[in-house]
């Protein structure tokens, strides 16, 4: 099994890959009418799905051949989820729902794994033309169109934990040091736009007065990157195709994505299931908010299941 390590130089190799396999999808997003049966596990699948797969498949083969390729339309490849190794976590189709919503708010995710970790990931918005990638230590970009922007790190803050500056106006778009919430009443929390449920509704609830912001599929997370939000807690079943390469983008830009017992996320684990977890622009935030509602998440999780593809 062939190792890479994690690079700004595969940006343009990724981007045309999930490019190719964005042109897939919006061909049948563009049907009149859109089929969706349903898997073994009673989630949707399309003809999307597996054109999208297989053209990523195909794509990653190509560029780099001898790296296993997981993909959530190929059960075989699973096997390939190991705690240790280099392979690729793609999701062909993230928020399906959105999809069949025709809302715009899905993705195509691939993220480079490379011993647990999601080192790099690319995110592409086929509806919106948005690409976002980057990992940890690299930095993270999005290209809007044909327009690239860097995104920066942390929001910093002075020694008494005051943000160094706010946007003049609240309603535009705010780079993640561009300031932000002295308070956690003051946050933009980012939830799902198909469904919220009661777990994660009682969580954003323990944070006072905030901003709810809506998206779908990984687009929540990239939220955060574009400075839209400051938090997106998940108290419900995702699978770890649904976050790795957001995930890495996040952290490229600074971000953080910590379980409720506040350690980071890994992959390659035992269950494709994600534990419970925050994603945050600020790690202090995410911890705070962990804090709040600790009462509520000292019992058990509730039984694990398939996530609802949002």
């Amino acid at each position: 099994m062939r190792h890479i390590n994690a690079g700004l130089e595969l940006a343009p190799l990724l981007e045309k890959i999930a490019y190719d396999a964005g042109k897939q999808i919006l061909r049948v997003y563009a049907q009149a009418n859109i089929n969706a049966g349903s898997k073994a596990d009673k989630s949707p699948v399309t003809a999307a799905d597996l054109l999208a797969h297989e053209s990523i498949v195909r794509g990653l083969n190509a560029t780099f051949p001898g790296v296993p390729v997981v993909s959530e339309e190929d059960e075989a490849s699973l096997a390939w989820r190991l705690p240790t190794g280099c392979y690729w976590l793609v999701d062909p189709l993230d928020g399906t729902k959105e999809f069949l919503n025709r809302n715009g708010d899905f993705t195509v995710n691939i993220a480079l794994i490379e011993n647990g970790q999601a080192t790099f990931g690319m995110v592409y918005a086929p509806a919106h033309d948005t690409f976002y990638w980057g990992g940890a230590g690299l930095g993270a970009a999005m290209r809007e169109k044909s327009v690239v922007t860097v995104l920066q790190g942390l929001r910093s803050e002075d020694e008494d934990g005051d943000p160094s500056g706010e946007s003049a106006d609240a309603n535009e778009s705010r780079s993640l040091n561009e300031g932000g919430a002295a308070h956690l009443s003051r946050l933009r929390v980012v939830a799902s736009k198909s469904h919220l449920n009661e777990e994660t509704q009682t969580f954003i609830q323990q944070l006072g007065d905030v901003e709810l912001v809506q998206a779908g599929s990984s687009l929540k997370f990239c939220t955060i990157v574009r400075g839209q939000a400051d938090l997106y807690p998940r108290l419900g079943p995702t699978c770890e195709w649904d976050t790795a390469a957001a995930h890495a983008v996040l952290e490229g830009a600074g971000g953080v994505v910590l379980d409720i017992h506040g350690q980071p996320l890994h992959y390659g684990k035992a269950s494709v299931l994600n534990p419970w977890f925050v994603a945050a622009a600020r790690a202090e935030d995410a911890r705070s908010a962990l804090r709040l509602n600790a009462a509520n998440l000292t019992s058990p999780q509730p039984p694990a299941q398939k996530p609802d593809h949002d």
